[in-house]
């Protein structure tokens, strides 16, 4: 079966104004923890006290959260509301709820609004608040459309939900580039969330294949897709607790190692049938993964604060 995406704007919905609701959802809230998270990790890891610069961290926690990936959401919807039509005919777009003119002005909006606040935390930060909208409209927005592939997409997502908050979080604490430690881990906990993002495709199985998604559950299986997944996501974690231990720091080291264990376990029951298991698996093993983050920062920042 084929289905012909046109992206243009085809605004059938009888709506005229779109439903607030319906906007609401369209930001997907659900989606802003692993940012947020990101950029706490960012702001701990520097080793760098936030006294008398709570403003940096909080507007810096809203513009990772509900702003930028907020607006990431909305630009995906707008560019995915065919495959949605197939996958999740009740979201706020195929629904008729929100129409498409209305979705694509949310997200050009928000597109600046996102530069805009980012602006206030000095040139490191805008700086990556820019590389972070480019990334939300190189994954979604054809002929780009960085999300067909199964290699490319989830990498993108793993490093802008991960690795830039987490390197900004640092830069704007320590007004400078972060230190090749917290640059490192960033970097690892990046690459590990691709593992994250290929199993959060397994939702849209039917779909992808519908239309011309060439996600690593479409084009391997989801038994492949999960096997692979799985060592992504165990191999960078491995290596930060090789340098943890190298680093001197064998107690965050291995709060870190039982975490993992933790994480194999819950591998296991995932690959017992990968389609069905991998929502659970991202409410537990996925949880593990975040904690590992955090033990890693507060275990770096007494080690230095920048380059």
């Amino acid at each position: 079966m084929t289905v012909s995406v046109d992206l243009h704007m085809d605004d059938t919905s009888p709506r005229r104004w779109p439903e607030v609701k319906g906007m609401l959802q369209l930001l997907k809230p659900i989606t802003w923890f692993p940012p947020m998270w990101a950029y706490l990790c960012g702001i701990v890891s520097v080793g760098v006290s936030p006294t008398g610069q709570w403003g940096l961290v909080i507007l810096g926690v809203v513009l990772a959260g509900p702003i930028v990936c907020g607006m990431s959401q909305v630009a995906n919807d707008w560019c995915d509301r065919h495959v949605d039509a197939i996958n999740e005919p009740n979201r706020p777009i195929p629904s008729g709820r929100v129409p498409p003119a209305w979705a694509l002005a949310y997200a050009l909006a928000l597109s600046g609004l996102s530069l805009w606040v980012g602006s206030f935390l000095g040139p490191w930060g805008l700086g990556a608040t820019a590389v972070a909208v480019l990334a939300a409209w190189a994954y979604s927005l054809p002929p780009v459309r960085l999300k067909r592939s199964g290699w490319w997409g989830p990498g993108l997502v793993g490093l802008s939900y991960e690795t830039l908050p987490w390197f900004t979080g640092a830069a704007v604490l320590s007004v400078g580039a972060p230190s090749f430690y917290v640059v490192i881990v960033a970097v690892l906990y990046g690459i590990g969330a691709h593992g994250i993002m290929t199993l959060n495709d397994f939702k849209a199985l039917e779909g992808d294949k519908a239309t011309g998604v060439r996600s690593l559950p479409v084009v391997l299986g989801p038994e492949v897709a999960a096997k692979i997944a799985c060592i992504v996501m165990a191999l960078p974690q491995t290596l930060v607790i090789s340098l943890l231990f190298i680093w001197g720091k064998p107690l965050f080291a291995t709060i870190v190692l039982i975490s993992l264990i933790a994480q194999f376990a819950a591998m296991r029951v995932m690959m017992r049938d990968p389609k069905a298991k991998a929502p659970w698996y991202n409410g537990t093993g996925v949880t593990l993964y975040v904690l590992g983050m955090m033990v890693s920062a507060v275990a770096i920042r007494s080690l230095g604060v920048s380059l």
